[in-house]
């Protein structure tokens, strides 16, 4: 999938120990029918082998809804089961060294925590750049300083590909993000932990075409 038709306007991250004892597969599929337009496999704790059959089990269904299967941090997963890219963190994969692996062959999605990150990624080939925290969260700990409004915005004036921004959004925080130049969204208890997913990113949809429209 080429970087330039991907609709990061609501990008979900997975995270198994907020399924509540659901299977990811299940809460990926009713996220898809509910908006989501991107998805990030995330795995920390399961085996490879564990990870390259979660991902197959939801591969085919996101790509004929036309929806990137991104992988977290792997890039041997990413290539394994022909995802549509990879995202990386600053303690991960360097940047040059995965685009050597993948090539052109994927997207190469960067975590941001600060400008410089996100000016070093764009000047390295990012496709895309995960802009974190913006708001404090407790999916992830090992995180910096949140960047607030003021950061997401400086690093908007910066750099030209796309922004996603993760940490701490809800439907009552995404719409702020939206207005301060975010392309998208990135959420991961707002929906992996809703009582009903497909219903939880209907209504982030909602907010975040609100908040196009009263920016444009």
């Amino acid at each position: 999938m080429k970087p330039e038709f991907i609709d990061y306007s609501l990008y979900l991250v997975t995270d198994r120990g907020l399924a509540r004892g659901r299977g990811l597969p299940d809460i990926v599929r009713a996220a898809v029918q509910g908006g989501v337009t991107c998805v990030q496999l995330r795995e920390k704790t399961c085996s490879t082998r564990e990870f390259i059959e979660e991902a197959r089990a939801v591969k085919e269904f996101l790509r004929s809804r036309g929806v990137p299967l991104i992988i977290n941090d792997r890039v041997d997963v990413a290539l394994a089961v022909g995802a549509d890219g990879v995202h990386l963190g600053q303690k991960d994969m360097p940047l040059a060294v995965a685009r050597a692996i993948v090539t052109d062959t994927m997207l190469i999605g960067i975590s941001a925590e600060s400008l410089a990150d996100a000016v070093g990624a764009q000047g390295g080939g990012a496709d895309y750049l995960g802009v974190s925290p913006i708001f404090p969260t407790p999916t992830k700990t090992d995180t910096a300083a949140p960047l607030g409004l003021e950061g997401l915005q400086a690093i908007r004036r910066a750099v030209h590909i796309p922004l996603v921004a993760i940490g701490g959004l809800n439907r009552q925080t995404a719409a702020a993000v939206v207005r301060c130049g975010a392309d998208g969204i990135a959420v991961v208890s707002a929906i992996v932990a809703a009582e009903d997913p497909e219903q939880a990113a209907r209504e982030l949809v909602q907010a975040i075409r609100s908040a196009r429209r009263t920016w444009a």
